[in-house]
């Protein structure tokens, strides 16, 4: 009997077969199908930070205007805009429905550039009934005045605020905008987190020659984006202290075989499941339990990190050494 279930952050799943945050987990009736569908859990659509503060804004404009914003008033909406903007009290309506509806973990996202706006929602969203929450984090290193240290710590200020609200598991997904990666990720794996996504995908720009705009290139990833985050996966296995998902490029479940050999715990999977539909999950778990069958594996742990770079002290000269192999045609 092949036994697909495993374990990330300390939660029992099912199958190592995430549904990502994106628009297709903001509703039950979506995430009930990804449930029978097989995946053995679902993140929700991410809550944003800028939504949280542009609804406190505008209610803090409408109350001057009105002419009744006194010092007091501010003080209360500093405090206490988290948990009462119409978004907040969406999603944690959200969590609330869902976790009553299905059987799998549910895990809350937030997509956060700030510390400052955390001091009370996680643990919210831990009320609420999420099983875990992803913190889905990226800081552009395009700022001039601003070092790769400063830009690191945004990430430790965000962590250690979060973790230190809430007793549910804390995920981290970044991407790979560090001068140091390894270091980095090694290092936010012993933070306290429970797990480390690899890697978040944000939308690029582009222009149309035509109207002369800056547009935004191709929102989904492609079956193609995968080799990134296999690369890191194999690289981290041994060296992190939490478990690592994988994420971006898995449209298939010779896909999703190749990122647990490199070494990863659990999968998510978003574009995918909107370029097939959710059933594609059914397909996806049905490809990795014949893969298993024919090479005689009865669980994921039997497999898990076979591939992994743990053997070599240079992964990057490991890379390297592929590279000119591949040009130079040698075997």
């Amino acid at each position: 009997m092949t036994d697909l279930s495993t374990r990330y952050m300390g939660l029992e799943l099912r199958s190592p077969l995430i549904a990502a945050s994106s628009g297709l987990t903001d509703n039950i009736a979506n995430i009930k199908r990804f449930e029978e569908s097989g995946v053995g859990a679902v993140v929700l659509k991410s809550l944003f930070e800028e939504e949280i503060r542009r609804e406190k804004e505008a209610k803090l404009a409408k109350m001057s205007s009105s002419g009744f914003l006194y010092p007091e008033t501010l003080e209360f909406y500093d405090y206490n805009d988290e948990a009462d903007s119409e978004s907040t009290m969406k999603y944690l309506d959200l969590i609330r429905g869902t976790k009553s509806k299905v059987g799998i973990p549910v895990i809350a996202s937030i997509n956060c550039v700030t510390a400052d706006q955390w001091t009370y929602f996680p643990r919210e969203l831990e009320l609420a009934g999420a099983d875990a929450l992803e913190l889905n984090v990226f800081i552009m290193p395009s700022d001039l005045l601003r070092t790769s240290e400063e830009n690191e710590k945004i990430y430790f200020d965000i962590i250690k605020e979060v973790t230190s609200r809430v007793k549910i598991p804390v995920a981290l997904k970044v991407s790979y905008y560090f001068s140091d990666l390894a270091i980095a990720l090694k290092k936010f794996s012993e933070s306290g987190i429970g797990g480390l996504v690899l890697f978040n995908r944000f939308y690029s720009p582009d222009i149309d020659i035509d109207t002369m705009e800056i547009t935004t290139s191709s929102v989904l990833s492609s079956a193609s984006d995968y080799t990134n985050a296999l690369r890191w996966i194999a690289i981290m296995h041994d060296h992190v202290s939490c478990d690592l998902a994988a994420s971006t490029g898995v449209h298939d479940g010779k896909t999703m075989i190749k990122m647990i050999l490199a070494g990863a715990d659990v999968v998510q999977v978003a574009s995918a499941f909107y370029k097939n539909g959710v059933d594609h999950a059914v397909v996806m778990l049905n490809e990795l339990k014949t893969w298993m069958d024919s090479r005689g594996f009865s669980s994921t742990d039997d497999f898990r990190s076979m591939m992994s770079n743990h053997e070599t002290g240079n992964p990057a000269a490991f890379q390297r050494v592929q590279f000119m192999k591949y040009f130079r045609g040698q075997g």
